[in-house]
């Protein structure tokens, strides 16, 4: 298929071919929903009489979609064009690592620069399962801001797996044989031509040309052979043929760069030479540990000193420069050298080994003894006890809680009968019982979702809900901060003047900003942007906070801020952290987390839930009335930072990409998504489900926090928030008009939810201070939903506005009713729970068809386990 300038593929409007290959034509694009240029690739017409190639493409493209890093290429979009699937990536500007080098070798510095990025994306890539095996400087891509992209991940690496989730091979053949793969297209940069089965010749690892399986590691020795060509100017192995190359790939060791007049620090040759280890289980085990490597020895790099001015005298120079190159060189051989005696890489003991989440856990006095709290194999949340060097927990006689803070004396606070309101905040009662667990607990205040004691324990801090806002409250009645958004982590300073908390901004989210409150009693924001933040704790000497947090939408690495607002990263891994405590000698609670977001439903028909989970944030916004179509967005990696909007039918079919963002509601009609604008918070998109523009409502003077579609099509009901006050609601015509207010400050929406009634003249809201209510948009007095249970919210309208279904949120399975809601009579109606619930913590306000029989919902799920680590700075 070849298309022509001016052309259209989908959404996209043709500009130029790049280059064709045998996997197909890629063109240069333009996007004109977002008003940027793209690259497209066009697979072969013979894709499309294939159903098992057309497997393979979704499988592929799914794979490339969760590949989300800033050092990897980034994938767009899919779809298909006349019968030949696409797939739409990043157009990138610069060239490849393997044109840089004919100019020469690289400096040390910026060698190792590019290294770290190199480590980075092979570690993301890695932590997928996805070894990528052709690594090599023209599949490296130097883009003109700094950035180093790796090239040649997506469409054709996939690998078929069986039942059990192993590699299916032929008799005979390599499991690790690399089906061949295109490049990513990209400005000045060719494709890679197919057909390569097991790597290039002079990057390839010993086992790679030994036809043996090649793991992740292989990609460690192509690495190692890249940085070694990087500093050396030449490659590591290369000879005059093929045969003779693979042959010292196999026997022989390149010269070490420190001793053949290469200007690179010891230190960074060892790390080459570890690399290049013939045996794979003698280099290094995983590309973070070779970033974590290469950044510590980063400020070790060093070039050679510059000539010095003619003026000073020669035999001085050189008496000084020889001391300078002597000191230089042993201060980087000491450092190197005793590097891992002093700042040894941190240890990891694993404390939990079960299938299910790690909700929290602290340090008693002792400093040995760890208290936390898990809910295993789907069963519910319970507290042990456990001991440094111990692979053994004990639980405790209590009934099911969360343990929130272990004071001086040893006293615990619990949360008793705690249950998710919203996707992130548990709500329960505090409760106090001692750590020896003799007695009962002694219930103290309801409604509490983090509590702190303070170094003395005569002090407890809280986190809870009043009149419609999050406030942290201590002694508990008097307010330090307050927000409509909701707070984490409340932790007194080890002096106790002081409180470190986390303020996140919206309900239904968990971006947000470090803070403390000090002597003044002034909050003060010490670090903020983070696209996802959880988790919290003071150094023991009380000069830094530490946190784990990313502002890229990827895993959440440890952070650490000082009270001046200096930040530095102290750790980061493949997966997703929460730190949980750091006990007075400086040992740390980690939790690896894999949290995940995905949608389930039921279609008439179906004899059981289906799942039509994406990528791995998979957030359900709308159900069309008829039930045929959901409007979603991903976030986390797979999303990107900004988000990613889709429309999908409900048999499955791929996806449609809408724009970046995040989603709210489908239009009555059908033909439109409203969305929100995460760069942007108080703005609102109209993205065309069809054909057609975006449109972008004007800019209001508050703070978006959820929008409804009224039954007309033409206007919309906005929650915002405006500085220093209250979340209330307005109506805005999307043709342009000024919102109108109409209700007071202080209301709390149920998000995910259809608000409106069918006739447009109701909609539900939580008081303030009280329980769920419907309000009449025309001034009429608000009034109770008759029949409501305590706990529970609504969450829809039947189709002709009768009724109205309910639930309770973090009820586990959930149970939906449907209310009248004139009488108050109620049916009970839908049990929803995914078929595996290890892991759920909380199930989204399902949606339903107009006729109440179709139904789909968002539920989260967080797999974790437990490690004491030592050694971290």
């Amino acid at each position: 298929m070849t298309l022509s300038a001016g052309s259209r593929l989908g959404p996209y409007e043709i500009l130029s071919p790049i280059g064709a290959g045998g996997m197909g034509e890629v063109y240069r694009a333009k996007d004109p929903r977002l008003g940027r240029d793209v690259a497209i690739k066009v697979l072969p017409d013979s894709f499309s009489a294939d159903p098992d190639r057309l497997r393979r493409f979704e499988q592929e493209a799914r794979a490339a979609g969760v590949l989300n890093h800033p050092n990897l290429t980034a994938v767009y979009d899919v779809g298909e064009h006349e019968g030949s699937p696409y797939v739409v990536t990043e157009l990138l500007d610069g060239e490849t690592l393997g044109k840089r080098l004919a100019a020469g070798a690289l400096p040390p510095r910026k060698a190792t620069d590019v290294a770290i990025q190199i480590a980075h994306g092979l570690a993301a890539a890695h932590e997928k399962g996805i070894v990528h095996r052709d690594l090599k400087p023209e599949n490296l891509f130097l883009v003109r801001d700094g950035r180093v992209k790796i090239l040649d991940f997506g469409l054709a690496s996939w690998r078929p797996l069986d039942a059990a989730g192993r590699e299916q091979t032929a008799a005979g053949q390599d499991p690790m044989a690399k089906i061949p793969l295109t490049s990513f297209p990209t400005v000045d940069a060719p494709l890679t031509e197919p057909g390569t089965v097991m790597g290039t010749v002079g990057y390839m690892s010993p086992e790679q040309v030994k036809g043996q399986a090649a793991d992740h590691r292989s990609d460690i020795f192509s690495f190692g052979a890249i940085l070694y060509e990087m500093l050396a100017g030449r490659r590591a192995f290369q000879r005059d043929t093929a045969a003779e190359t693979m042959t010292a790939i196999l026997r022989e060791d390149p010269p070490v760069l420190s001793e053949s007049g290469v200007k690179a620090s010891p230190g960074l040759d060892r790390i080459v030479q570890h690399c290049l280890e013939k045996n794979p289980s003698e280099r290094f085990q995983s590309a973070s540990d070779l970033a974590f490597d290469l950044q510590n020895l980063s400020i070790g790099t060093v070039a050679a000193p510059a000539e010095p001015a003619r003026t000073f005298p020669k035999r001085l120079w050189i008496a000084a420069a020889g001391a300078a190159i002597f000191a230089i060189y042993s201060a980087a051989l000491l450092w190197e050298g005793n590097r891992t005696r002093s700042h040894p890489p941190p240890d990891f003991q694993q404390l939990t080994f079960r299938r299910g989440l790690v909700r929290h856990a602290r340090f008693a006095p002792d400093g040995q003894t760890i208290v936390y709290a898990a809910a295993w194999d789907g069963k519910p949340l319970t507290v042990y006890s456990t001991r440094a060097g111990s692979i053994g927990s004990t639980a405790f006689e209590l009934p099911s809680a969360g343990i929130l803070a272990i004071g001086p004396a040893g006293q615990m606070a619990l949360q008793l009968g705690g249950h998710a309101t919203e996707p992130y905040v548990t709500s329960g009662t505090l409760a106090e019982s001692p750590l020896t667990g003799a007695e009962s607990p002694r219930e103290i205040l309801q409604g509490v979702q983090w509590a702190d004691w303070s170094p003395d324990g005569k002090t407890i801090a809280v986190v809870r809900d009043v009149g419609g806002r999050n406030r942290l409250e201590s002694p508990v009645g008097k307010v330090l901060f307050e927000t409509p958004g909701w707070i984490a982590d409340p932790r007194f300073s080890p002096s106790g003047d002081a409180i470190a908390f986390v303020s996140h901004w919206t309900r239904s989210g968990d971006m947000g900003a470090v803070m403390f409150v000090g002597k003044d009693g002034k909050p003060k924001t010490l670090s903020e942007g983070w696209s996802s933040l959880q988790g919290l704790a003071w150094r023991p000497d009380g000069r830094e906070i530490w946190f784990t947090a990313t502002k890229s939408g990827g895993n959440r690495a440890l952070q650490v801020v000082d009270l001046a607002g200096k930040l530095r990263l102290a750790y980061r891994q493949g997966g997703s952290l929460t730190l949980l405590d750091i006990s007075s000698q400086g040992a740390v609670l980690l939790a690896t987390d894999d949290l995940r977001v995905g949608i389930s439903g039921q279609w008439p028909g179906d004899a059981k839930e289906r799942d039509l989970s994406w990528l791995d944030f998979s957030a359900l916004r709308d159900l069309s009335p008829d039930g045929a179509r959901i409007l979603f967005d991903e976030s986390a990696e797979g999303g990107g930072p900004d988000g990613t909007i889709y429309m999908r039918k409900a048999d499955g079919s791929l996806p449609i990409k809408l724009s970046f963002g995040v989603a709210l509601e489908m239009s009555p009609d059908g033909r439109w998504a409203l969305a929100g604008n995460p760069k942007e918070r108080n703005t609102l998109r109209l993205l065309p489900i069809g054909p057609g523009e975006t449109r972008q409502l004007p800019p209001e003077k508050f703070s978006i926090e959820w929008a409804s579609w009224f039954p007309d099509g033409k206007t919309v009901l906005i929650a915002g928030t405006e500085t220093g006050h209250g979340l209330r609601l307005y109506v805005q015509d999307v043709n342009g008009s000024a919102p109108r207010a109409v209700t007071p400050e202080g209301l709390r929406l149920i998000p995910y939810s259809h608000l409106i009634s069918p006739d447009g003249k109701l909609f539900f809201a939580i008081a303030p201070d009280g329980p769920p209510t419907l309000f009449s948009l025309d001034g009429g007095k608000p009034r109770p939903i008759p029949g409501l249970a305590p706990d529970e919210v609504p969450c829809a309208w039947e189709g002709s506005g009768r009724f109205l279904f309910v639930y309770r949120p973090g009820e586990l399975p959930a149970r939906t009713s449907r209310i009248d809601v004139a009488t108050g009579a109620r049916l009970p109606w839908k049990t929803m729970i995914p078929d595996d619930p290890t892991g759920v913590t909380f199930i989204r306000p399902p949606h339903f068809s107009h006729d109440g029989e179709t139904y789909a919902y968002s539920y989260a799920r967080r797999l974790s386990n437990l490690y004491l680590v030592k050694g971290l700075r």
